[in-house]
């Protein structure tokens, strides 16, 4: 849920981003619901999971979930015409493949050959399709309608899904499993801020979970550098107040499609 945007920094947008949020009273009863599912569920998991295993083992475990996604990155590469990121993943996915033992082990990232993450929601980004409003699902946790169309069809057009057959295949979903508790695990602090102590936690991981995005989605553009991007947001508001020349569309957390 919280786990992929629990290292991007204070929870606020830069100045003049925008939130659509048309659903919220939804948003927050499904943001609720998951509360509780951590508090009860998720948590717990987590802590005998990190806690009777060894941290090699739980590695493995990381490493062979996170290979299964090569295969995804490269077709979305080949969508989004990034033929170097589909050849570096493919190189990836080969040697963790084999040299790596079923990706069991990252011998990849040893040798200087590191992963190009992505997904369809960012081919849709940069097909031009807009980000669409803030969405709360049920256990997935934060998203927007554009990201809510990319889960759907990497799920779908994953290729290892068309590869490997039941019962393999449960093996395969316990090693995701596994690793999201072994996230759960290792941030369980942070987390834990953010859901059970924060006086708003909806508002503050809507607010991570669209500075994450979209800087990430921005940055992966590479085509303009933000001039203030070193400043903190109050300075950062006067210095675009005070230049007539600002362009928003040089801001990397700008989404000219958010509207």
């Amino acid at each position: 849920m919280v786990l992929a945007v629990v290292a991007c920094g204070p929870a606020t947008l830069p100045p003049g981003d925008q939130i659509e949020d048309t659903h919220e009273a939804r948003n927050r009863a499904a943001h609720e619901v998951n509360i509780a599912l951590d508090r009860n569920i998720l948590s717990p998991l987590s802590e005998a999971f990190g806690g009777n295993l060894p941290e090699p083992v739980r590695d493995s475990v990381s490493n062979f979930a996170a290979n299964l996604s090569q295969p995804s990155y490269v077709l979305n590469n080949l969508l989004q015409f990034r033929l170097g990121d589909a050849t570096q993943n493919t190189l990836r996915f080969a040697l963790n493949s084999t040299l790596g033992v079923a990706g069991l082990f990252d011998v990849a990232t040893a040798l200087g050959v590191p992963a190009e993450t992505t997904d369809f929601g960012e081919t849709l980004h940069i097909y031009g399709v807009g980000e669409g409003d803030y969405i709360v699902h049920p256990i997935l946790g934060p998203s927007t309608t554009r990201d809510t169309v990319g889960r759907v069809v990497d799920f779908a057009l994953n290729p290892v899904r068309h590869i490997v057959d039941p019962p393999d295949s449960y093996y395969l979903t316990a090693a995701s499993v596994a690793s999201g508790l072994d996230s759960r695990y290792q941030f369980g602090s942070t987390v834990d801020s953010i859901l059970h102590e924060s006086a708003d936690s909806y508002a503050q991981l809507r607010s991570l979970y669209l500075q994450q995005r979209r800087h990430e989605l921005r940055g992966s553009d590479a085509a303009y550098e933000d001039p203030y991007a070193n400043e903190n947001p109050a300075a950062a508001a006067d210095a675009v107040a005070a230049d007539p020349n600002y362009d928003p569309y040089s801001d990397p957390y700008f989404d000219p499609y958010a509207q």
